[in-house]
């Protein structure tokens, strides 16, 4: 069995993953750096996969992220196709990986970027050709593939990755279904006004959305391919293609085997460092303290988008060079659903109320979160100067009164700059 040798072996060659690798250099870490991934890919881009690369606007190249001489150059390994099974850890945080195809990895320091995966759909008919899910490349080739012939098209799931799918097979020219078992869309990222408002847009635009619907099994037809979708209520809904985006799970099965602290993903402090105090954990698979300025100590959240893949891949940086970093600017994402372009700046756990602010004419839409008086978060559609002046007011710590900002016609970064000229 081939053994090597590497200062630092990140596991997983995610958006978090390969960050953490360009941080570390940056920051003068001189020891060899292996990445390793699980695809037989290039490290890439995610959020595309759903948008751009499945209209086919983009093409896969378009989608990595760094060159081969780039890895070269700065001694980072990357090696793709590798899933370990199993970690020898030292108390010292070092010890060894080992991969399934038997190759070892002996490492000094160890670093999870594992991210996490589609949950499973586990129904009668669950197995059809033609049943697809999209988390990464694999996932979207295959789903490009299945499009030909296909009429109507059912999305299980009313959550970003299965609005943006949806979206997308309708600019394709396909019938397409959503079917949401709760009852409103994005039910876990926005509040009540927004998944309203997202509901409407959608509806308007020609697509089917069912809320509070459940499905119980699908349906195949002579050739063994699916063709519909039988729902809780008898209905059958035609499908030449289903996707399922229901959630995902992270995967700490790695952290469980270490005996690292797990509580729906790896729980790290705010430094991303496990509970060991050695292996750092980053990214989509973190369960880490609500980095937002102000937020309760006991405030904890798993937050999935390339903006928290970021952040927190530097902050992990620092922890491996020895220093201590805060998670820097504030936690931020977005989704583009056809023409409607959603940015959300902060979190809104624990709101308790809402200012919305709506401009029909220019098809702009936000919804400002309050908790005690103070602005947490903000969703804006089609309405970038509103997030911008909401992500600004946040990471100065500022507020922007409520009353003041009931008003659409107000400019939020006047507010806030009368805030700060008053200070």
């Amino acid at each position: 069995m081939e053994t090597t040798t590497t200062g630092l072996l990140i596991i997983g060659a995610s958006q978090a993953g390969v960050q953490l690798a360009i941080s570390l250099r940056a920051l003068g870490f001189d020891e060899h750096i292996t990445l390793l991934g699980e695809e037989d890919h290039r490290p890439y881009q995610r959020p595309a996969l759903s948008k751009e690369f499945l209209q086919g606007k983009y093409d896969k190249e378009r989608l990595i992220f760094r060159s081969n001489e780039y890895w070269d150059e700065h001694d980072i390994r990357l090696v793709k196709g590798a899933r370990i099974e199993r970690i020898d850890k030292n108390s010292d945080g070092s010890g060894t990986a080992v991969a399934t195809d038997g190759t070892r990895f002996a490492f000094t320091r160890l670093a999870l970027a594992v991210g996490a995966r589609a949950r499973r759909l586990e129904i009668p008919g669950a197995d059809l050709p033609g049943i697809v899910y999209l988390r990464n490349a694999d996932d979207a080739l295959a789903l490009k593939a299945s499009l030909d012939g296909v009429e109507n098209a059912v999305v299980i799931g009313g959550g970003f990755i299965g609005l943006e799918a949806a979206c997308s097979l309708q600019e394709l020219g396909k019938t397409v279904t959503v079917i949401e078992r709760g009852p409103r869309l994005v039910g876990r990222a926005v509040g009540e006004e927004t998944s309203e408002y997202f509901l409407q847009a959608h509806r308007r635009r020609g697509m089917e959305v069912l809320l509070d619907t459940g499905v119980e099994k699908f349906l195949g037809d002579d050739e063994g391919r699916v063709a519909g979708v039988v729902l809780d209520d008898g209905t059958q809904v035609p499908a030449q293609l289903v996707l399922i985006g229901i959630g995902v799970i992270p995967n700490t099965e790695l952290a469980e085997q270490l005996g690292l602290q797990v509580d729906n993903g790896i729980v790290v402090d705010r430094h991303a460092l496990a509970s060991d105090g050695t292996t750092v954990a980053v990214g989509d698979v973190a369960n880490q303290p609500n980095p937002l300025p102000g937020a309760p100590e006991e405030e904890r959240i798993r937050l999935e988008s390339v903006n928290n893949a970021i952040e927190h891949a530097k902050v992990a940086a620092y922890s491996l060079v020895g220093q201590r970093e805060d998670y820097a600017g504030i936690p931020w994402f977005w989704s583009n659903q056809g023409d409607l372009k959603l940015q959300i700046a902060g979190l809104s756990l624990g709101y308790d109320s809402t200012v919305i602010r709506r401009d029909e004419a220019r098809g702009k839409f936000s919804v400002l979160y309050y908790r005690d008086g103070q602005i947490v978060a903000a969703d804006c559609v089609n309405h970038p100067l509103d997030f911008m002046a909401v992500r600004g007011a946040l990471g100065k710590n500022q507020n922007i009164p409520a009353d003041e900002a009931a008003d659409p016609a107000t400019p939020l970064k006047s507010i806030v700059r009368d805030l700060e000229t008053a200070s």
